[in-house]
């Protein structure tokens, strides 16, 4: 029989993406439409490109003098190789003339380079979705200056399909559930987890366990869990939260059942001794009491351990040997 707690959570996107500029210029365009959904690629924000585009220009002329250079340092070295062989040049003056070839070779490369980042930055102009999802309203309007280390993004991008819940589980119960798997005197369990809207209903879809952290919050004294859920329809949204509410049902281990505690969720299997009627004196016992009420809060996060599996072992780093 399978016992369940409630915890509080809140609920955070699957992605999120601040859209930010990589150069400095004056917002020429706007593509998109503030709360839409929009697509990795696609054009966001157009940046005047006139001082970047005649950058380039200026990039590839230096390249082309570079090369012409290139071209004459090399010959020059061509001409005096066998004239130095046959010592009727000294041998320095090839030694120099060969040096300058290969600094305009480098030449040529170093302005290529300069080339390439004019390009680079020529393109920045134009600013793209970096993820697909829904994008928040604009924080910068058309005529604006931008720069690229200014504090505040352009607009935010978020995936809100799946959506993660962050549940914040209590120490001393991993504590006990610890010594608890170590005795052996329970079993884990795999992990599902239940949403229940702030107007008291259910959410529709079953959300899993993802993750548990390695460390506790030293303000708070408790361990976050990561959950995964659907949600297809927008439901969801990141940031809400809900105040810790949750409740324990404890069933001893003893011969007529045997407890699985898993991350704040308690599971009962009935041994092969078990009893009917201590079964539901155990069961009386454990029933919950009412969840406290929750104050400006959204979600409420319901754990729900089911059958055993190693992948609920993994989640708390809690693997029997």
């Amino acid at each position: 029989m399978p016992l369940q707690s409630q915890l509080g959570g809140r609920t955070v996107a699957f992605e999120s993406s601040e859209v930010r500029p990589q150069v400095n210029g004056v917002i020429r365009r706007r593509y998109f439409t503030e709360g839409s959904y929009v697509r990795q690629g696609q054009p966001l924000y157009q940046i005047d490109p006139s001082l970047y585009r005649a950058a380039v220009n200026q990039a590839q002329a230096n390249v082309a003098a570079a090369r012409a250079t290139l071209d004459a340092a090399q010959v020059r070295a061509n001409r005096y190789k066998p004239l130095a062989e046959m010592e009727a040049i000294s041998k320095q003056d090839y030694t120099d003339a060969a040096a300058q070839a290969r600094q305009a070779r480098a030449s040529v490369a170093q302005n290529s380079a300069a080339l390439d980042t004019a390009r680079i930055n020529l393109r920045y102009t134009s600013i793209p979705a970096p993820i697909s999802g829904r994008i928040g309203r604009s924080l910068s309007t058309v005529g604006a200056l931008v720069t690229a280390n200014q504090a505040d993004p352009l607009a935010v991008i978020q995936r809100l399909d799946p959506m993660y819940v962050d549940i914040q589980q209590s120490s001393a119960d991993l504590t006990k559930l610890k010594r608890a798997l170590s005795s052996g005197g329970v079993a884990p369990g795999s992990t599902q987890v239940r949403l229940k809207l702030e107007d008291g209903t259910d959410y529709g879809y079953t959300g899993t366990v993802e993750f548990s952290e390695v460390m506790v919050n030293e303000s708070t004294g408790t361990v976050t869990l990561r959950a995964r859920f659907p949600n297809p329809q927008g439901v969801l949204l990141p940031g809400c939260s809900s105040r810790r509410s949750s409740h324990k049902r404890w069933i001893p281990a003893s011969s007529s059942c045997r407890r699985q505690r898993f991350s704040g969720t308690s599971v009962a299997t009935p041994s092969s001794s078990s009893s009917a009627p201590a079964t539901r004196r155990n069961a009386a016992r454990s029933r919950p009491r009412e969840p406290s009420a929750r104050t400006g809060s959204c979600r409420r996060v319901s754990i729900r351990a089911t059958r055993s599996s190693p992948r609920a072992r993994q989640i708390c780093g809690l693997a029997l040997r």
